[in-house]
């Protein structure tokens, strides 16, 4: 047998076992986890660690929690500088990063490999370059995400969001929007989308991100946390923060963008504060 058909052969089983993977292996072990009773301690973390369950009509309650089971099972929790993982600190994260994909696919989340938990705040390498010059300095950093799956996390940050849920700042959400707009291959402020909602969505936050310059440019009280004006990938972030922590906000500061957003993440979180627990 040749070195040409042999390789013709490998490649072909290559393909097969990829194809199945992807398309068989993975759908039947999310509905053989599916299939495992939702563990009661966790439910008692979420309603304690995940405010916006408690406000969520039953339906998404259940929703929420399937995609949290298929989260903890399938993405790996890193305790960085001693800092001990258990359940708790798994389904917060699950919590909250689900929240974004509520009534989105949990595929959003495939390229999503490992979490890493610091107990606080953390130092990072950075690097800055201004086309000529690439400099290095340390960074205190409250969270990332990057583009290879990976998304890292200061407790003591994860912690204020959750004992400050009407805060405008959710490092959970923050870091996950992130994950998301990763999609299509680049952190650039606009998640995959296509035809009419891609125009709208160009047009739209290329107008607020505008306004919102030119409101800090002029010394004015902007309607948006200020770091969301240094790039596009982090206006879309805190965005995203603002629209599920201060929606009634967003929406009486930008309509057009909170309607956007509702459209991206198929939901309204108004619905939310007007659900009893």
């Amino acid at each position: 047998m040749s070195t040409a058909v042999v390789f013709a052969i490998f490649a072909t089983l290559l393909i097969s076992g990829s194809l199945f993977y992807l398309f068989f292996y993975r759908s039947w072990r999310r509905k053989r986890e599916l299939q495992q009773p939702f563990p009661k301690p966790w439910r008692s973390y979420l309603k304690k660690q995940v405010p916006a369950y408690k406000r969520l009509a039953p339906q998404q309650r259940k929703r929420l929690e399937r995609l949290v089971q298929l989260f903890v099972s399938e993405k790996d929790y890193y305790g960085c500088d001693g800092f001990e993982v258990d359940d708790r600190v798994r389904v917060t994260i699950a919590g909250h990063a689900c929240l974004l994909i509520l009534e989105r696919p949990f595929s959003d989340y495939d390229e999503v490999q490992s979490i890493l938990v610091y107990p606080d705040v953390y130092r990072a390498r950075g690097t800055e370059s201004d086309g000529l010059v690439v400099s290095h300095s340390d960074q205190i950093r409250a969270g990332e995400a990057s583009s290879h799956g990976q998304v890292v996390l200061a407790w003591s940050e994860c912690e204020s969001a959750i004992e400050e849920p009407d805060s405008p700042h959710n490092v959970i959400l923050h870091e996950f929007a992130h994950q998301l707009d990763y999609l299509d291959g680049t952190a650039d402020g606009a998640p995959p989308l296509y035809g009419e909602q891609a125009r709208n969505w160009q047009e739209t936050m290329t107008k607020a991100w505008d306004h919102l310059q030119h409101r800090l440019a002029h010394h004015h009280k902007p309607w948006l946390d200020p770091y969301g004006a240094t790039e596009p990938a982090e206006f879309f972030a805190v965005l995203t923060e603002t629209f599920f922590q201060q929606p009634e906000h967003l929406l009486e500061a930008q309509p057009d963008v909170y309607k956007a957003l509702c459209g991206y993440y198929r939901l309204d979180p108004r619905d939310f504060s007007s659900q009893r627990p």
